[in-house]
């Protein structure tokens, strides 16, 4: 028998009706019980606008495991569901998708605070989700500051997730989070197990899972399945403080490489550097798929109502870049970086010898003079029978011992093994060959061009000297020239498409334009050209650490954020992660502030495995320099950075105000990540340190 309703309340309702279109007041409502074992990744909230926002949950009733199960969304304007705005009944938590639902809520108001919660009826029962809740954005014209925290790569294996406590300890007012990439890794905890079971990711199909040869006889499992990357994100948000920060904020997403796969570009896997072909269409999809259903994301503009995941595209069609409008001052552009980009510049199996700009191009460009040093002499080949025997023998013996079988090395050995060929790779071969009869070639009066080596590969099939620790000087010529010679499409990072998206937004009326990337823009580079003490002289160069992010599209980067700069007035400000490091700097009069990782393996400790790899271990003066001493040096490389801390994880809280962007990075050192914090919160408050920072249009100043 319903109560009557006394005056206060009829008053609140009224309030509520006139404010929100509210659904009713409900003093009589039936209990909902505690129903969290039944929510077990609890609910979250995300793709905030004006008058909507997409709201998410998986349900799980062991009973039912097969079976669509019917579910109730609430969404009111207060914790206790009295002021409703919308009940939804009827909505399906389907086992196709994993039970896994999202709603988008519309004909909300803007900048308004809701709760929201699901509702399972069983056996006479009303069993509810934990409550979330979330906010609008506010409207386009409101004269208002925004803020909001920046956050990426989240490793959960051993590792624990103290960057997000610490965000809900400071408990701050903000409109959303934002997540750039690599919410998941695709990896099972085969190389990275952790004492702590709870800290582990297993595949419920293992045998659908990809094996990865890591080397040594090690071997890990990547997710290859539809099941494997559902694992992933049902392991990942068991967390409780990833699963609090998703109650309490709506979250805006894209996408890096690890949802798929680690540096991956279009559809295209790069775990064997060039041994296999690692097309993997089908792959893809599959890790799209998860990603869509475990995201609160509205990628396809859905009407109201439960968002169809069977309907939402997936490769080669998937667009997830998106903007967001919060009031007067912000437009956020969130990019996708991967879905769309070429392949890295250098290959991975490139043989180093190979002559990318023989004389006549370097002649054509001007650059003759620049290439002169016998350093960069090359010869046909072709025409050195002995040599070319010796050197495919070499290739040979490489290839297999790199996992090619003799049949496959021999014959890439005959493709790669001719032509022009640099004597930079060529002379110390026949060298260590020593055969009489086919020693090193004299570089007196023989062509000069540049070939893969003098950028840095020095293997057959590897990442460094391709993806990692390029010669920035000579990169930066090859790249201009493949870029013009092109038509640009070999630095075509966006595609056409999103390029001409990002541009007409840049020139919109909000005051900011701030472009989420998943990859820093932040300019890396190591100087070592005035270090005496490096050893052997060859390496004095200049080295970008790496050319997956935006390093590795020179020229476009600078042509495509000088014209958003233009476009913007200024106001243009990047924000990005991937790197596991925390930057803040100035690149083509474009600030970029790059957010360090919530859990992952910093760049130092990154930095140091490539340098070893490349034969610099400890005590080493190019290590001391990169690895020890490195924070100083990228300063050194790049003058445009502000501030830079390559040993911490955490996050960044940005506030968009008419005039400047105050920005906020909070940070604990990286050893940390394996230290677990939860019943220690005053131990893990001061592990923390914060660093502030203040943007203008061009600038960034300590604040």
């Amino acid at each position: 028998m319903s109560q009557p309703l006394h005056r206060r309340t009829v008053l609140k309702c009224l309030v509520a009706a006139a404010a929100s279109t509210a659904f009713g007041c409900h003093d009589d409502e039936p209990p909902v019980d505690d129903g969290r074992a039944y929510f077990p990744q609890s609910v979250a909230s995300g793709d905030p606008r004006a008058t909507s926002v997409v709201l998410w949950t998986r349900m799980v009733d062991p009973d039912r495991p097969d079976t669509d199960v019917a579910i109730t969304l609430v969404v009111a304007l207060d914790e206790d569901f009295k002021h409703r705005v919308l009940e939804r009944t009827g909505l399906l938590a389907q086992s196709a998708h994993d039970h896994a639902l999202k709603v988008k809520v519309t004909r909300l108001e803007p900048r308004t605070r809701y709760y929201y919660r699901f509702i399972l009826e069983k056996d006479g029962q009303r069993l509810g989700s934990p409550v979330g809740r979330t906010r609008t954005a506010p409207a386009s014209g409101t004269n208002t500051s925004v803020r909001f925290a920046v956050a990426n790569c989240q490793d959960f294996r051993g590792r624990y997730y103290n960057s997000w406590h610490r965000l809900l300890q400071l408990d701050e007012e903000l409109d959303f989070v934002l997540f750039i990439g690599d919410y998941i890794y695709e990896a099972d905890s085969s190389l990275v197990p952790s004492t702590d079971p709870t800290r582990n990711v297993r595949f419920t199909d293992p045998g659908s899972a990809l094996p990865r040869d890591m080397g040594g006889g090690r071997v890990e499992l990547v997710a290859q399945s539809v099941s494997n990357y559902r694992d992933l994100y049902r392991t990942y948000r068991s967390d409780p403080f990833l699963q609090q920060v998703h109650e309490r904020y709506p979250f805006i997403v894209t996408w890096d490489d690890h949802e798929f796969s680690n540096d991956c570009w279009d559809a295209h896997a790069t775990y064997t550097d060039g041994r296999t072909d690692e097309f993997q269409p089908e792959r893809r999809r599959n890790a799209e798929l998860a990603f869509f259903e475990y995201m609160p994301l509205d990628n396809t503009d859905a009407p109201p109502g439960a968002i169809d995941l069977e309907g939402v595209p997936r490769y080669p069609d998937t667009r997830i870049w998106r903007d967001f409008v919060f009031g007067k001052h912000l437009r956020l552009l969130v990019t996708d970086y991967r879905t769309h980009r070429p392949d890295h510049l250098i290959p991975e199996d490139a043989y180093p010898a190979t002559v990318a700009m023989d004389a006549a191009v370097l002649a054509s460009l001007g650059l003759t003079e620049a290439f002169s040093a016998d350093a960069f002499a090359y010869v046909n080949i072709d025409e050195f029978p002995a040599q070319q025997a010796v050197l495919r023998g070499a290739y040979v013996q490489l290839a297999v011992a790199a996992g090619l079988s003799s049949e496959e090395a021999s014959a890439r050995a005959v493709v790669a093994v001719q032509g022009n060929l640099a004597l930079a790779y060529v002379n110390p071969v026949l060298v260590a060959a020593a055969q009489p009869a086919a020693g090193p070639i004299d570089p007196v009066g023989k062509p000069r061009g540049l070939a893969f080596v003098h950028m840095g590969k020095q293997d057959l099939f590897t990442s460094i000297g391709a993806r990692y620790v390029v010669i920035k000087d000579t990169f930066d010529v090859y790249a201009a020239w493949r870029y013009a010679t092109s038509g640009r499409a070999a630095q075509d990072a966006l595609g056409e498409a999103q390029e001409a998206w990002l541009l007409e937004a840049g020139g919109s009326a909000q005051t900011w334009k701030v472009v989420a990337s998943s990859v820093s823009t932040t300019s890396m580079i190591w100087d070592l050209r005035n270090k005496s003490d490096v050893e052997p002289p060859t390496v004095r160069n200049r080295y970008y650490f790496s050319v997956d992010q935006w390093d590795g599209f020179p020229d476009k980067r600078r042509e495509l954020f000088t014209a958003l700069r233009d476009r913007a007035g200024g106001h243009a400000l990047v924000v990005a992660g991937d790197i596991h490091a925390a930057f803040a700097s100035v690149e083509n009069e474009v600030p970029a502030l790059t957010a360090p990782a919530i859990a992952s393996a910093a760049v130092q400790e990154e930095a140091g495995e490539a340098v070893e790899a490349a034969g610099f271990p400890p005590g080493t003066a190019v290590y001391r320099y990169v690895v020890t001493e490195q924070e100083a040096t990228f300063r050194e490389g790049n003058p445009g950075i502000t501030f830079v801390d390559s040993d911490a994880h955490g996050f960044t809280v940005l506030e968009v105000g008419p005039e400047v962007v105050r920005a906020a990075y909070h940070l604990i050192p990286s050893s940390e990540i394996r230290v677990n914090y939860a019943e220690k919160p005053e131990e893990l408050a001061a592990r923390f340190s914060r660093r502030d920072f203040l943007v203008r249009p061009g600038t960034i100043d300590v604040a």
